[in-house]
């Protein structure tokens, strides 16, 4: 067992730094870009007058990151080296994550809108992994090169965890002699529509509300006449671009069906599988941020002649944050170790409960790193020339995203009592009369109950 990061992978965080100083950041001042940054950050990037979308100079500015980050080979890094990547594992990202978001707010990672010079881009996994042979050709290259954007269409307006009681519908129906679909129902938080091209939109096609099979997703275009934005909401972490849409009488051919037909909730897996790691993994390098700007602040001010730091009020609080990150970071990197291992579905079966763990503890633990961090720094903190209040609110959504912390502890607790995951057979076999009650501890039982003898395993 050895805990220490290759130096291969040591020696590529020193490649990206030295592309950071020379490309992004000349880029980040010139042209006083960086008020997208500064503490005219909000009213830069949100074009108020037009729905709170994100300005055009905005997304603009981190389109041209990524076109240098591409041109350089960093941003498919994750890919496979048949797209032009370098084939990046799971743990590689994970540490190239956190060690981006420890940096600070920057051109080279926000997360507010999910950009990096490294990218995530999950559709891309997804679609080598599902699409057809023409949809890979035609997707793949287009989302690096900008002519393809794709929004995720699952959550609708009445129903958000349980995706399986979504009420958009899809429908057979043949046009001029071609097979295909009619698709009715709504959607929201159908974040980037206002770009995109295509919606991977999921609708039931078979079965009864509630059965996990008989969803299907489709690549429906963005300008079909059917398909309409209805509304843009506006959020806590704004620029919003996180619209309700609605999907009236739209029709597509069988050739738009992404994936297997009635069995297209994986694809939502195989989504949140590889973005909760690295979602994880960038809250993580916030959490370090947060705490590490507030080590040396408290190190520098001195209320009342000496130094803040002096007082237990200030170091136990991060003492706390820092001991969890250290804890997290080593979950983080065994389960994304672990996911590199196995396949798509064998993570769901085998350990989609520690992802989950990785995922819900990591943007809660940013949460409270950034507060804590604002608490530190008082009234400074509380300002926008500090980042803290921006990291908060767009971490806080965190908690709601990619499944809410909620489900994903349900997702942990089925896993932990057998529900689902490695111990299901074992629970399923196991009956009442399998534990032996009559060996008792000195413990005294209660209303007749006898203590179990912890010594067999088979009374775990």
């Amino acid at each position: 067992m050895d805990f220490t990061l290759p130096q291969e992978l040591l020696d590529y965080l020193k490649e990206l730094d030295a592309f950071i100083e020379a490309e992004i950041k000349p880029l980040e001042e010139q042209d006083d870009n960086i008020r997208f940054f500064d503490h005219r950050r909000e009213w830069a990037r949100t074009d108020f007058d037009n729905d709170g979308l994100p300005r055009h100079e905005w997304e603009e500015l981190m389109r041209e990151a990524k076109r240098r980050a591409d041109k350089a080979g960093h941003l498919r890094f994750a890919m496979d080296p048949k797209f032009g990547g370098k084939g990046g594992s799971n743990l590689w990202m994970t540490v190239i994550r956190e060690y981006m978001a420890a940096k600070g707010l920057g051109l080279h990672y926000d997360q507010q809108s999910e950009h990096s010079i490294v990218a995530n881009n999950p559709f891309a996994k997804m679609f080598d992994d599902f699409g057809t042979p023409e949809q890979r050709e035609e997707f793949i290259q287009g989302m690096f090169d900008g002519t393809r954007r794709i929004t995720f269409g699952l959550t609708e307006p009445h129903h958000g965890s349980d995706a399986t009681h979504m009420e958009t519908r899809a429908v057979r129906e043949t046009r001029d002699g071609v097979e295909g679909w009619l698709i009715n129902g709504e959607k929201m938080w159908t974040t980037g529509m206002h770009v995109a091209t295509h919606c991977a939109l999921f609708a039931r096609t078979t079965g009864e509300d509630g059965a996990a099979r008989g969803i299907t997703c489709f690549l429906v275009p963005a300008d079909d006449p059917g398909v309409k934005v209805e509304q843009y909401l506006w959020t806590f972490n704004m620029p919003t671009d996180h619209p309700r849409v609605s999907f009236t009488n739209v029709w597509v051919p069988d050739s738009a069906i992404f994936g297997p037909i009635d069995n297209g909730l994986p694809l939502a897996q195989s989504f949140v599988h590889e973005n909760r790691i690295r979602q994880a993994a960038g809250s993580l390098g916030s959490a370090v941020y947060c705490i590490e700007e507030s080590v040396r602040y408290a190190r520098l001010r001195q209320p009342f002649g000496e130094e803040l730091s002096r007082n237990q009020a200030i170091q136990f609080p991060l003492v706390e944050l820092a001991t969890q990150c250290e804890m997290l970071r080593l979950l983080i990197r065994k389960t994304a170790w672990e996911m590199d291992q196995m396949t798509h579905p064998e993570v769901e079966k085998r350990i989609s409960d520690k992802v989950s763990m990785c995922n819900y503890w990591a943007n809660r633990l940013c949460c409270e790193a950034a507060d804590r961090a604002i608490q530190v720094h008082g009234g400074i903190g509380y300002s926008r020339h500090k980042p803290f209040e921006h990291i908060y609110r767009h971490h806080r959504r965190y908690r709601i995203t990619e499944g809410t912390e909620e489900i994903q502890m349900r997702k942990v607790g089925a896993f932990l009592f057998g529900y689902l995951g490695p111990k299901r057979k074992e629970f399923a076999e196991l009956t009442y009369d399998d534990v032996d009650y009559r060996k008792q501890s000195q413990i005294r039982p209660r209303s007749g109950w006898q203590a179990i003898d912890t010594t067999r395993p088979e009374a775990l």
